[in-house]
């Protein structure tokens, strides 16, 4: 058994395959955007889903602010929008074009799937916050998803088969 350190969760979650997404919003400033691995249902009656960012971010005091947000689970061909969104000095929204959606959260076109949600409850997570959001729109489209795993972007090795 191994010993107990952050790096040794961190490579244990590793063995965890989880799907890509990037979180959008608006602020007072304009579009905002993050990637983020840290996404699951929560509950169909009401649609709920959950996502939790980092309380060290730059861009967490915009997302626990912000009313409106959409996910965008992104599809294997887009892992340069993921790697845009994964680095917070850049300018990501330069060039990538985005139509508006509820409460104008930037809205991607080309993923697997996407919600556009509403704020409806956030909870301590430790050193993330666990935003909980009610899904108002929904769309989805037959394409492979982006994967992360063991610290890497992956795919779908037989492709998957949507029913």
């Amino acid at each position: 058994m191994a010993e107990f350190s952050e790096r040794n969760l961190r490579d244990a979650m590793g063995r965890f395959a989880t799907g890509v997404t990037v979180v959008t919003t608006m602020t007072p400033d304009g579009p905002l955007g993050m990637t983020v691995n840290s996404f699951a249902s929560v509950s169909l009656d009401p649609p709920l889903v959950l996502w939790s960012p980092a309380r060290k971010s730059a861009r967490f005091p915009a997302f626990e602010a912000a009313s409106h947000f959409a996910v965008h689970v992104l599809s294997r061909d887009q892992q340069d929008l993921a790697k845009a969104f994964a680095l917070s000095g850049a300018e990501p929204f330069a060039g990538v074009e985005y139509t508006l959606g509820a409460g104008d959260s930037p809205l991607f076109s080309g993923c697997a799937a996407r919600f556009e949600c509403r704020h409806s409850a956030g909870h301590d997570g430790g050193d993330h916050l666990i935003v909980v959001g009610e899904v108002l729109h929904l769309e989805r489209a037959d394409k492979e998803p982006l994967l992360y795993y063991k610290g890497a972007f992956a795919g779908l090795e037989n492709g998957g088969d949507d029913g």
